[in-house]
């Protein structure tokens, strides 16, 4: 018989496993909600010390309790820190860890970065954030609960019996680094993913795509994913499913993902279409792709510039600007009299938004201040999720800004993207545009997390007469350029290129 610990998120206590446990235990499984100190009916048991060893002390005596062979671990968002914290100081009693909506932290690493209040965790990381009276962090209120995950899924009443049983979290349980030797990810391991939080099999399968180091144990055989539609708190929203995927990972169900190098990624195959080369010069972490010749006329060239998305890690070879999508986009304008700019910003964690921004601007600045470049007459045309870089420029767009462009584009930020600025939100801008013309290429089959903020993107530019011209791809997919070498695809790419160029050459 399998025996499951069930250990839940911030703020919350057993009592939020209720009908998931019912459920498995009607199965035939042994099942542990458990209650941290500190947490929910054992409030008065905290005190400011009370810290995150704390709560992996809690787990490991409920483990050495267990008398069933095989004990699955079950972490919720924060709970994955002191599940792990246990799970590794007693690796030969667990059969699998599920991290349900839950990353994986590694040695070091904070349950701050949970916190979705910039100025809260600043204020907790230094050097007396959690001493005196503020040892404990306030649950959010009830209107604020999304802030910390989709709540997608929640009835009106499961989401004020949320907000009303949510208890203060002591604060030394978010500061405190996790401490891991390793033996922890020897173990196996089952994400269940909940995509209307903004994770899915796809979004897994890209990061490793990418080579990102950080995300190279998600590969590992011994990992497999499972997904659930549905908001953050699925054991609310979705219980009996949550219970079935329970089952299915202790049986060591789920989906494997191939390790990178394993096949070419979808990043790095070749451009939908064959486009002459032109000259190429690169600048930093510019590169400008050239028309062949200045016009007869004397006058000089409007510029186009591609900001991609991400996060992407530092160590990423070849970086964005090499990248045969960008590299095809601008040898395309350049091949009708516009200089197409590529670049490398430093979008490498979530939290690097405002310095990614940064460097457009500088990009901007060096692209407009070379003489062969008319600075009044640029567009900017935005990936991905280089689309929340877009809000800056749709709130204030300069006299010289004569396009906007955005490409599958993230528009607000998803629900588990916590720590983004709240500045980055083009949702929230659009109506500040006035009369800038906006270029948006949709693809039909995209990620329900990025399709859903484009939809409310066009809700919002809708009621305040903003311009924006949409291109649809039929049966297109995220990074269609590369992945779908469709008629259908190309067509969108040539228009919204037309568009676009003749936005910077009117």
């Amino acid at each position: 018989m399998t025996a499951f610990i069930l250990v839940a998120g911030a703020h919350t206590g057993g009592w939020i496993w209720q009908k998931v446990a019912a459920r498995l235990r009607e199965s035939g499984a042994e099942v542990h909600p458990v209650t941290l100190t500190g947490m929910g009916e054992q409030a008065l048991a905290a005190g400011p010390e009370t810290d995150l060893e704390t709560h992996v002390r809690d787990l490991l005596r409920l483990i050495d309790q267990v008398d069933e062979a095989e004990v699955v671990m079950v972490g919720h968002c924060y709970g994955m820190y002191p599940v792990l914290g246990a799970a590794d100081l007693r690796p030969e009693r667990i059969a699998r860890i599920v991290s349900m909506d839950a990353g994986m932290p590694q040695d070091g690493d904070q349950a701050l970065s949970l916190l979705p209040e910039p100025a809260l965790r600043e204020r907790l990381s230094g050097p007396s954030g959690a001493d005196g009276d503020e040892w404990r962090v306030s649950p959010p209120p009830l209107d604020e609960w999304h802030r910390w995950g989709s709540v997608e899924g929640l009835s009106p009443a499961e989401l004020s019996r949320l907000a009303d049983r949510a208890v203060a979290q002591p604060a030394r349980t978010l500061t405190q680094p996790l401490l891991l030797s390793g033996a922890v990810f020897e173990l196996p391991v089952t994400g269940v993913l909940c995509t209307a939080n903004g994770s899915s099999i796809a979004v897994v399968e890209d990061l490793v795509g990418l080579g990102d180091p950080r995300f190279r144990m998600l590969s590992d055989p011994r990992v497999s994913f499972l997904e659930l539609d549905t908001g953050h708190w699925p054991m609310l929203s979705r219980a009996d499913d949550v219970a079935e995927v329970l089952l299915r990972a202790a049986a060591g169900e789920g989906h494997r993902v191939a390790a990178a190098g394993s096949e070419q990624p979808s990043h790095l195959r070749p451009f939908l279409m064959d486009v002459p080369e032109r000259p190429r010069e690169r600048v930093g972490r510019i590169d400008l792709h050239l028309p062949d010749a200045l016009p007869a006329d004397g006058s000089r060239w409007p510029a186009v510039v591609f900001v991609h998305g991400g996060p992407v890690h530092p160590d990423v070879r070849p970086t964005p600007r090499d990248w045969p999508a960008f590299v095809g986009y601008g040898r395309l304008v350049a091949g009708m009299g516009v200089v197409g700019v590529t670049l490398d910003h430093r979008l490498h964690d979530l939290g690097d938004f405002g310095q990614a921004a940064e460097d457009v601007n500088e990009a901007i600045d060096l692209v407009r201040a070379d003489p062969r470049v008319d600075g009044t007459r640029v567009a900017i045309w935005f990936f991905s999720a280089g689309g929340l870089l877009s809000a800056d420029w749709l709130a204030a767009p300069p006299p010289w800004l004569r396009c906007v462009a955005a490409t599958y584009p993230v528009l607000a930020p998803p629900p588990n993207w916590g720590r983004v600025d709240p500045r980055f939100r083009p949702v929230d801008a659009v109506c500040a545009a006035g009369r800038l013309p906006i270029v948006l290429t949709r693809a039909e089959l995209d990620r329900a997390e990025i399709a859903v903020t484009v939809d409310e993107f066009l809700a919002v530019a809708k009621e305040c007469g903003a311009d924006v011209e949409v291109i649809d791809v039929p049966l297109g997919r995220h990074g269609f350029e590369t992945t779908d070498r469709t008629e259908q695809a190309v067509r969108a790419v040539e228009q919204a290129v037309r568009a676009v160029v003749g936005h910077v050459r009117g």
